[in-house]
């Protein structure tokens, strides 16, 4: 019973994990249950020997029963298809790397809003900017944030301070003196005096 729970966990965290479908293994499945439903075997059998729920097969067999077998063929692929294609990503990719400012964006830096404009402006395709970023990936690019530095900052200086006056800074005069976790100790640093 603890190995099938197992195996259900497996099994469920690898569908919503985005594992690919067996789409060839699915469709003998259904092949499986026509010859069986030729057969004459009952809806009820034909689950329990393929290991499928009732509601699969009972859809499988009124497809079925309708058309045929040929009904019951793979669609080949789950989702929508992409409404970008591999030439597409290609151009958009090259107008991206032209940067920001040769869109004409006041700064150098991509947002998704601004990429999602030149992506609909590149192919006429319009994306919600929480879809850019799927795009964005696909294509091999990764977020980025600019390091933001002020123009003044010293490297040199902020080096000494942290090895020379910090350690100065942080010692207490209590810190050599042994303190309590318990706040109601008499002796312990932060009990009131």
């Amino acid at each position: 019973m603890v190995l099938l729970r197992a195996l259900v966990v497996l099994v469920l965290s690898s569908v919503h994990a985005g594992a690919p479908r067996d789409f060839v293994g699915m469709e003998r499945r259904r092949k499986q249950a026509a010859r069986l439903f030729k057969r004459g075997r009952s809806q009820a059998d034909v689950a329990r020997e393929l290991g499928v729920s009732r509601q699969s097969v009972s859809r499988w067999y009124a497809e079925w029963n309708a058309r045929g077998t040929e009904a019951l063929r793979g669609a080949g692929r789950a989702g929508r298809l992409p409404e970008l294609d591999a030439d597409d990503l290609r151009r958009v990719e090259e107008e991206l790397e032209k940067g920001p400012l040769h869109h004409g964006y006041p700064t150098d830096m991509w947002t998704l809003q601004r990429v999602g404009e030149v992506i609909d402006r590149t192919t006429g395709v319009s994306y919600h900017p929480g879809h850019v970023w799927r795009v964005l990936r696909q294509m091999g690019w990764s977020r980025q944030r600019p390091a933001r530095r002020a123009i003044e900052r010293d490297d040199e200086a902020i080096a000494n301070w942290v090895k020379h006056e910090w350690p100065r800074i942080k010692k207490t005069p209590d810190a050599a003196r042994r303190g309590s976790a318990s706040k109601t100790r008499a002796g312990s640093a932060s009990s009131p005096r």
